[in-house]
């Protein structure tokens, strides 16, 4: 199958939102406004980089970055990640995640951030490291990929991503 990635623009926001609620429907960790937190960071002026998988003028998956810190370093949170249910296991997520953290690591930041399924994240990756922490929910699930310094110290999402 071929795709495209691409930045998002203008219009997409709509489309945007359906990815992100198909891909979560029926997940355990899903919450039913995960579609919105793309649209609410947006609004915030939080999004770093908002990328689409695209094909024949469809949008099939979608990633985003927003600022986070991990203690005193800049990190880049990535999420949510998503790929509509027949598109999954195709490889798309992936080419989306790769995409997005070699923009993280051109940002000069010092890593990446996120909340999910080790058994998914590992493979980029992402592995829980003894001294990040965080309170708020799903922190069990936190993992980080650090690029500079190990990290050590409390996990700082935008407030959108930590309500």
């Amino acid at each position: 199958m071929k795709y495209k990635i691409r930045q998002e623009k203008d219009g997409d926001a709509a489309a945007i939102r359906d990815v992100v609620a198909r891909a979560f429907e029926g997940k355990s960790f899903a919450d039913p406004d995960d579609k919105l937190i793309v649209d609410r960071l947006r609004d915030d002026g939080a999004l770093v980089l908002s990328l689409v998988a695209e094909t024949g003028g469809k949008i099939i998956g979608q990633v985003a970055l927003s600022p986070a810190k991990v203690g005193d370093l800049k990190y880049l949170c990535v999420g949510p990640l998503a790929v509509v249910p027949e598109h999954q296991g195709k490889g798309i997520g992936a080419d989306l995640m790769g995409h997005a953290l070699g923009v993280a690591q051109a940002y000069g930041r010092d890593g990446a951030v996120l909340l999910g399924d080790p058994k998914y994240y590992s493979r980029f990756g992402f592995e829980k490291v003894a001294g990040v922490t965080y309170d708020g929910k799903g922190a069990d699930a936190l993992q980080v990929l650090p690029f500079t310094d190990a990290p050590s110290g409390a996990v700082t999402f935008h407030p959108v991503l930590s309500g």
